[in-house]
């Protein structure tokens, strides 16, 4: 059964860190590029940041450039998303995804072919 889980979410406040992961089950991720994407409350899905599957390429949102840095360990089967600097508008649900993509990765959900369940990220003083 192909699965992805994020774990890490939780409530920090401005300024603090956390780190989400993304684990697969399945299947193997050595061959897709790895999606973050979130949703606020009365918002639509926005695309965070992605990595690709062969070379490295990332993409990242203007919003968390510079603050965001994504990762993958082949070997864990995992991907993270380190976040730093938090702000209150960084709330969300924080969703990763899968896409068998060579190249550049996709930035736009509907690329994407498999999703995680998502995991609560507030920031709140």
């Amino acid at each position: 059964q192909v699965q992805l889980v994020e774990s890490g979410g939780g409530l920090v406040q401005p300024g603090g860190s956390l780190r989400l992961s993304c684990a697969a089950s399945g299947f193997t991720l050595d061959y897709y590029a790895i999606g973050w994407f979130r949703q606020a409350p009365g918002k639509e899905r926005e695309g965070v940041s992605c990595i690709s599957s062969s070379d490295g390429s990332t993409y990242y949102a203007d919003s968390v450039k510079g603050r965001f840095t994504i990762s993958r360990d082949n070997a864990k089967n995992t991907v993270y998303l380190l976040m730093n600097s938090l702000k209150p508008e960084d709330t969300a649900v924080y969703y990763c995804a899968a896409a068998s993509w060579l190249g550049f990765p996709p930035t736009r959900a509907y690329e994407y072919d498999y999703w995680g369940q998502g995991t609560q990220v507030t920031v709140s003083s």
